[in-house]
């Protein structure tokens, strides 16, 4: 049976929600940046607009429980982060994607929000194992992997593509056992 309740305090700071359609205004502003859309699957629009957002907060409507969160510092949506459970023989895992606005890089909100994130997903969701997949280029989301307690497992050369440029494919993996 699935448990959760929002918000989810992380500090008093710090929290995480579901999106909000008032959150428009702030996710458009933080988004629009191309170092972050750089960093993200190419799903992920740049220049991003309040349209994108609306869109954006607009499809997660009918998400139950919500995969993807607000990650809200000091009251404002400056970012997201979402789990994204696999199927069939991957069933029990997930991957695990986030990111911030520039202007709060570097102050521990992306750590925080990881980690709770790891607990509400091993909490409600049947999974084994969660991973990431960092850009080889984003040595900052790397740390806040490790320092969450994920491992380098495996390096697949040349096994991503993003504006034309190939990279290595790193994944980051944490199983449950060694997260509780």
């Amino acid at each position: 049976m699935l448990k959760y309740t929002f918000p989810i305090i992380i500090d008093e700071h710090l929290l995480l929600r579901p999106f909000r359609i008032s959150d428009i205004y702030s996710l458009a502003i933080h988004a629009n940046n191309k170092k972050i859309s750089d960093n993200l699957n190419d799903g992920f629009p740049y220049p991003y607009t309040e349209k994108n957002a609306t869109e954006f907060i607009d499809s997660l409507k009918n998400d139950q429980p919500p995969k993807i969160l607000a990650i809200v510092y000091n009251e404002e949506a400056v970012g997201a982060i979402g789990i994204f459970p696999q199927s069939k023989v991957q069933r029990l895992n997930a991957e695990i994607g986030y990111w911030v606005g520039e202007k709060y890089w570097g102050k521990g909100i992306a750590s925080g929000a990881l980690r709770s994130m790891l607990a509400f997903a091993f909490e409600n969701f049947d999974l084994m194992r969660i991973y990431a997949r960092p850009f080889p280029h984003n040595p900052a989301s790397q740390r806040v992997l490790v320092k969450s307690g994920f491992k380098l497992e495996a390096i697949i050369k040349n096994g991503l593509c993003k504006n034309d440029t190939i990279f290595d494919e790193l994944i980051y993996s944490i199983l449950k056992e060694d997260f509780i």
